[in-house]
């Protein structure tokens, strides 16, 4: 786990900048949801997109199952850390689309998690439409905001919250708070700092309606539980004891062709022939 963050903050943004230069972007486009992730994305963008003199575009875009506490701080985290921000309701845009591509089934329980995640999925999908437009209009890139414990859960939904460019896909969500807590207490503007705090102490939610929380979804009692469990399930010379069934563990495996994602049939399965 990360011991130093000063290092670790001045190295991703060092390797973020230099990507901007080397791909000339304009701009920066990203989804701000009020929660820690895209909030400690968007502290980490500020002071590149400032240094290179580039737009910082950040969106709030609510449909439907958002609540007012997200929204608000989505507002403040808009407000400090962005150059371009907007509040977008995406609501009636969601309503036609979901009425449109999902297909009814009259035994089918609108009740259900599984319903519900079908909604969730056309959320997010309708999202990252909104965002990619954005960010091919102003020539620049959507940011990706997910994290190293998301992905080994496959916590997200293809094809819709994800960017092409992510700074914390490598961090553990629990490192994801600790980055985010040095931050605010190196921030020279408290209220800049009060503004990240309050994502940090708020309850982790992907605002899609599906559960109360993030640790609902995934059945742990902490986040720290849950890096712990896949810590040592990636540890290949540690037996995983009682932890074997638990529901993070079997999230993890269940997932897997999210991370495969898409699956191509190898070549040398299909034919002998050499590609060229």
């Amino acid at each position: 786990m990360i011991t130093d963050y000063k290092i670790v903050v001045a190295n991703i943004r060092s390797e973020f900048k230099a990507y901007i230069e080397n791909n000339g972007l304009k701009s920066i486009v990203c989804g701000i949801s009020g929660g820690i992730d895209s909030a400690l994305t968007a502290a980490l963008i500020k002071p590149v997109c400032d240094e290179l003199g580039i737009k910082f575009i950040g969106r709030s875009i609510t449909i439907v199952t958002n609540k007012s506490d997200e929204i608000e701080r989505a507002r403040n985290i808009g407000r400090f850390f962005t150059t371009d921000f907007e509040e977008v309701d995406l609501s009636f845009a969601f309503d036609i689309l979901s009425s449109l591509v999902m297909e009814a089934d009259e035994r089918e329980d609108k009740n259900t998690h599984h319903y519900k995640i079908r909604l969730g999925n056309v959320k997010a999908r309708t999202r990252m439409l909104y965002l990619y437009d954005l960010a091919s209009h102003h020539r620049g890139m959507v940011m990706s905001t997910d994290n190293y414990t998301e992905l080994m859960l496959g916590f997200w939904t293809l094809h819709g919250d994800v960017g092409d460019y992510g700074l914390i896909q490598n961090i553990w969500k629990t490192e994801v708070y600790a980055m985010s807590a040095y931050l605010a207490d190196n921030m020279d503007d408290e209220e800049e700092a009060n503004a990240l705090r309050s994502c940090i102490y708020a309850v982790p939610t992907d605002g899609l309606g599906i559960t109360n929380s993030d640790l609902d979804q995934i059945k742990a009692k902490s986040y720290e539980e849950v890096d712990q469990i896949l810590i040592r399930l990636l540890d290949t010379n540690k037996d995983l004891g009682e932890f074997a069934n638990h529901p993070v563990v079997l999230r993890k495996l269940a997932s897997e062709f999210k991370r495969n994602n898409p699956y191509n049939i190898p070549r040398k399965t299909i034919t002998s022939e050499p590609l060229f």
